[in-house]
Order: C-alpha cells, then sequence, then structure tokens
C-alpha cells in the first residue's frame, strides 16, 4: 500500500510544492494536497489557532485539519533558514510545534529541520528527510537530484511570467504555456506568495485585475540575483529572505517605466510586513506611482476591497492617459 503524505496548500507551498512533491513521488510516496481555501478550511484554522499569530498561519491550521484524517503523514517542515545569513518568520520555525498543541488526532509529522544559515547546501535536509522511507542513499540522491530540476523548472516558467498555479498546471497536467498579453496598464503586485496567490484570501485580487485588462507582475516573475541586486540598495542588510523579495521586487518595479501602479499586499499582525510596507511605502512617495496598500485579516470584507481597487485602477488610468497625453 502506497503511503500518503500530506502537503497544506498555506505557507510556502507556492515557492517549493515542485521541490517537495517532486521528492516524495520519486521515493514511491504520494503526495496529497489539502483543497483550495473555503471559509470552512478558514473558520477551522481560526477556531484551533491562537489568537497571538497571523493570517497565513491561522489559514495553514485550516490546511492541515483539511489534509489530518486523509493521509498518512503531514510533511510540516521546521523551517530556519532558506538563504545564506538570512532567517525565515519564528512562525514558520514554531509551527509543527504549534500544531501539535493545537490540533488533536494528528497523524505523524514529518518536520525536518532546514537551517541554511551557515551553508548554503539543502541536500542534508532530503537527506534526513528521505531516511523516514529508505536506507537506500542513492535512491535518496536521486529523488534530490529530480526535485530540484522540477524547481528549476518551475522556477523559470514563474520568470516567464506565469503565477504558481498556470506553472504548476504546466509541469503537471501538461497545459500549454500562457503569455501575458494586451495593451493594458500594468500593476505588480507585491506580497507573499500565500497571500497573493490564494484567491479565497485575496478576494480574487489578481483574477480581479487581469478581468479589468491590467497586465499583472508579481515578485515572483523576477530572477533571484535581480531582487537580491535592487534589495542590497538598502543601506543596512535585510536579514528576513521574504522581507527582501517583497523590497527588491518593489524597488525594481517602481523604477520600470512599464509598470503603472503597485499594489502591496500585507497580513494584519506581521511584524516583518509592516516594516517592507513602510519603506515601500516611503519610495512610492518619491517616485510618485499610483500605489494601494492592502492588509488583510480574517475581517476583511470583499467590499471594502473591491472598492479600494476600483478607486486604485481608476487613478492609475488617469495619470496613464495623462502621461500618454504629454508624450504626444
Amino acid at each position: 500500500m502506497t503511503l500518503k503524505v500530506g502537503i497544506p496548500r498555506a505557507l510556502l507551498y507556492y515557492y517549493y510544492l515542485p521541490l517537495w512533491r517532486t521528492f516524495f513521488e520519486a521515493l514511491g510516496l504520494e503526495v496529497v494536497i489539502s483543497n483550495p481555501t473555503t471559509k470552512s478550511i478558514l473558520d477551522a484554522g481560526l477556531h484551533n489557532s491562537g489568537d497571538d499569530v497571523c493570517l497565513p498561519v491561522r489559514l495553514a491550521f485550516g490546511h492541515v485539519i483539511d489534509l489530518k484524517d486523509r493521509v498518512d503523514m503531514l510533511f510540516l517542515p521546521r523551517l530556519v533558514s532558506i538563504a545564506r545569513r538570512e532567517y525565515i518568520c519564528p512562525k514558520f520555525l514554531g509551527f509543527p510545534d504549534m500544531v501539535r498543541r493545537g490540533i488533536s488526532g494528528l497523524p505523524p509529522l514529518l518536520d525536518p529541520n532546514l537551517n541554511l544559515y551557515r551553508k548554503d547546501n539543502p541536500y542534508p535536509f532530503f537527506a534526513a528527510l528521505g531516511r523516514n522511507f529508505t536506507s537506500n542513499r542513492l535512491a535518496i540522491y536521486l529523488a534530490y537530484r529530480r526535485a530540484m530540476h522540477a524547481q528549476t523548472s518551475y522556477i523559470r516558467l514563474l520568470e516567464k511570467g506565469l503565477f504558481p498555479e498556470q506553472a504548476l498546471a504546466v509541469l503537471y497536467q501538461g497545459v500549454a504555456e500562457e503569455q501575458k498579453t494586451g495593451g493594458g496598464p500594468t500593476v505588480a503586485v507585491i506580497g507573499h506568495p500565500y497571500n497573493i496567490y490564494d484567491p479565497y484570501i485575496s478576494m480574487n485580487l489578481l483574477k480581479r485585475l487581469i478581468k479589468s485588462g491590467v497586465r499583472v507582475w508579481s515578485a515572483d516573475n523576477l530572477p533571484e540575483t535581480l531582487v537580491r541586486e535592487q534589495a542590497a540598495r538598502l543601506p543596512k542588510h535585510l536579514f528576513w529572505s521574504l522581507g527582501q523579495r517583497i523590497i527588491g521586487a518593489a524597488w525594481y518595479y517602481l523604477q520600470n517605466p512599464d509598470v503603472d501602479g503597485i499594489i502591496h499586499v500585507a497580513s494584519f499582525a506581521c511584524g516583518p510586513d509592516s516594516l517592507t510596507g513602510e519603506l515601500i511605502s516611503r519610495e512610492v512617495k518619491r517616485r510618485g506611482k499610483p500605489f494601494l496598500n492592502l492588509t488583510l485579516d480574517e475581517h476583511s470584507a470583499e467590499a471594502g476591497v473591491v472598492t479600494r481597487l476600483e478607486a486604485f485602477l481608476d487613478m492609475m488610468e488617469r495619470r496613464h492617459f495623462h502621461v500618454a497625453r504629454e508624450s504626444v
């Protein structure tokens, strides 16, 4: 009987799913992903998590609950650092422990420790993970190589302009690549992937923009080297890896004349988001581009988000028209 391992559709799912899924499948496991976010999934997460954690973590609780009775084990890696001399959010580090304490009836948790702060080599993480299923070191190494190849292919698709679900469909369903088209205004949506790509939490932000005739770009459409080069313009190194991606992307899009506006999506009660949001806001004022700051929590109302989005699009179109007239 094939073992089933569950991966929540939350947190770094949108960054690393091809890496994790390919590794498990290469070792003969069946990967089960939690269902797309719904009100019941969010409500379950709110009920079982603490009040002092941010919305993405509370939502991740709901996805764990959605999976726990359908799999033999849950994959909840303990993420400390995903890049040298940088850290990730402390709540990611403590997430496996919070889940154990907050949710009953769990299957076994796979929570290997990923810490690349001193040495940028993820193989020991995968070696430790693979030993849960086989003692064959060659099989583990080959699974790791295959997983890294899948992740590289995924990143290339993102850098072509695809969003995560589109790239995953290309990789696993054979769907043809979609290209961004149209001559309308361009908006950069800056935020963590677990905020902007989850349709329920983001109130379908990306689809609303695309239906409005807007071309949309995100931080994940930029090469890592470019993002880090832009983030290095700060007077001090930003040691939050995810925050550095947001800052670097914002700096690049603010300088890009083809980008007509910026939308920053943040989570309420997220300390790093409040810092990066303030830095971006100050730079936007200096540059003078249309800007919308959306802060999400479990009480966010769709009508309010839609109204603010419509006002932002109107402002951006007026500015776009004004600039076009001046250039004639």
